[in-house]
This record gives C-alpha cells, sequence and structure tokens, in this order.
C-alpha cells in the first residue's frame, strides 16, 4: 500500500507538471491586442501617377483628391470639369495629358527630331480627338506627332488661356528667372499647377536637343502661341513673342534646378 502511495503521488507530480508546462506554453502563444498589431503598406510610384497603394488615412486631402470628370469632351473645357490626377511633383493636371504625355514619351517622342513643331496629319489628328472623346484612350497606331499636336491643341483651346490671367506687361518686362517664378504665383492655383507641368515637359523635350534639334527657346517658340487667346492677330503675334521669352526663362530655370539636384545626389 505504502508502495502504491508512493507511486500515485509520483502520477500526481508528474501531471502537475505536464499542466506547468502548457500553461507556460500558453503564455508564450498568447494573442496580442490588435493594437499592437504592425501594420505594413506596400507602396508603388508612378511618374504619371504619383503613389498607388497609400492608406487611405495617408491619401491627399479631398480637395486635391481626384475629381470625377463632368465633361463629354476632353478639349475646349476648363480643368474644373475634368478627371485629374497628380504628377510627380504633385501637380493636379487632367488625366487626358497625363495619358498623352506618357504615350509621347514611351514612343520615344522625347528623341524625334522637331517634336512639337512638325505639324502632324490632320486626319490621324481628328481621329485620334474623337477617340479621346468618345473613350480617353489613344488608338495604338497614333504617331508622336500626332500625340504632341494634341498636347498643344489641348491648351490653345483652354477656356481663359493658361496665361491670360498675368498682366501682359509684366510678362513683358520679365528679364530673369527669379521674375519669371515670381509671376507664377500671380496665376490661380489650377492654372499655375497646369503651367508648371507644362514646364516640366518643355524642359524633359529641350533636355533631349542633341537629337530633336528642339533646344528651349524653339520649344517656347512652338508652345507660345498656345498659351494665351489673344484675338487680334497683330497683337496675338507681338505678344506671342513675349510669352516665348518668359517661357524660356521657365525652362532654362527648371534645367538648371535639375542640374543642381543631381549634383547634390552625387557622392563627395
Amino acid at each position: 500500500m505504502d508502495i502504491g502511495g508512493g507511486s500515485g503521488g509520483g502520477e500526481e507530480e508528474e501531471v502537475d507538471r505536464a499542466a506547468g508546462a502548457g500553461s507556460s506554453d500558453q503564455q508564450r502563444m498568447k494573442i496580442g491586442w490588435p493594437t499592437d498589431v504592425r501594420h505594413v503598406a506596400h507602396v508603388t510610384f508612378d511618374r504619371f501617377h504619383g503613389f498607388r497603394g497609400v492608406p487611405a488615412e495617408l491619401q491627399p486631402e479631398p480637395a486635391l483628391a481626384k475629381a470625377p470628370s463632368a465633361s463629354k469632351t476632353a478639349f475646349g473645357v476648363s480643368t474644373e470639369s475634368m478627371q485629374c490626377a497628380h504628377d510627380a511633383r504633385g501637380n493636379s493636371v487632367p488625366t487626358i495629358l497625363l495619358l498623352l504625355q506618357r504615350r509621347l514619351y514611351e514612343q520615344g517622342g522625347l528623341k524625334t527630331e522637331g517634336i512639337f513643331r512638325v505639324a502632324a496629319d490632320g486626319a490621324q489628328e481628328q481621329r485620334v480627338r474623337d477617340q479621346l472623346d468618345l473613350a480617353a484612350s489613344v488608338p495604338e497606331d497614333a504617331d508622336v506627332h500626332c500625340l504632341a499636336g494634341l498636347i498643344k491643341a489641348w491648351f490653345r483651346e483652354l477656356p481663359g488661356g493658361l496665361l491670360d490671367a498675368l498682366p501682359e506687361d509684366e510678362v513683358a518686362r520679365c528679364a530673369t528667372e527669379e521674375a519669371a517664378a515670381r509671376l507664377i504665383g500671380k496665376l490661380p492655383a489650377a492654372k499655375a499647377a497646369l503651367l508648371d507641368w507644362a514646364v516640366q515637359l518643355m524642359a524633359d523635350v529641350a533636355s533631349e536637343e542633341a537629337r530633336n534639334r528642339m533646344g528651349t527657346r524653339n520649344v517656347a517658340m512652338v508652345f507660345a502661341p498656345n498659351m494665351t487667346q489673344e484675338v487680334d492677330p497683330l497683337t496675338a503675334l507681338k505678344y506671342a513673342v513675349q510669352v516665348m521669352n518668359f517661357l524660356n526663362l521657365l525652362i532654362e530655370r527648371a534645367l538648371r534646378q535639375r542640374q543642381q539636384d543631381q549634383k547634390k545626389k552625387q557622392p563627395k
């Protein structure tokens, strides 16, 4: 009996030890509170649409977010009635311009001689314009001169003109990059963002001058007549020259800033 009693006590001790081990395992496997969980978001970057996959709490303010398109046409309407997206610099730009820009770059437009100067085929440009109005898409066979021509046409048909809000006498007196940059501050925010996007596009073209033969003045020259809506032909011609000088200053400023940024990134 004593032996039996001793054996029984040993079994109880083993059971206690097993229970203790189980309790220890449970402590190690204890599930924490939901607030203790580390949330990881995987974000990708697209130069035409900015960051994709950004958590809701980090999304831009509602005023800066995309607006639904309220227009049935892609040309001749204000930016307020068009669907917009943010470019890499945070500018709110109509998605139609970003689409045309992307296709232009993908098809080697920046390296094409005379880009933005060579006129597109009229029939093709009208067909692509109709497609943009109908389905907001660009046909696969649209060539680079057609894409470039439509970008200029979009600005040419913008209600109120991109630069018409600026005093003409101040544009005419602009002689330095700093003065041109200050003058941009007099534009409404939406048009200032559009101008910044356009200047960066022109700078991209001018940076490939060795291949496309389009330096800063050439690019400014072909864009200038599309940035205002002067009615009188003589006044329009005279003002276009002043706008060309103004744009040229902004393009050169953009290129200089890029060079400075590149120097900062170089290892010392």
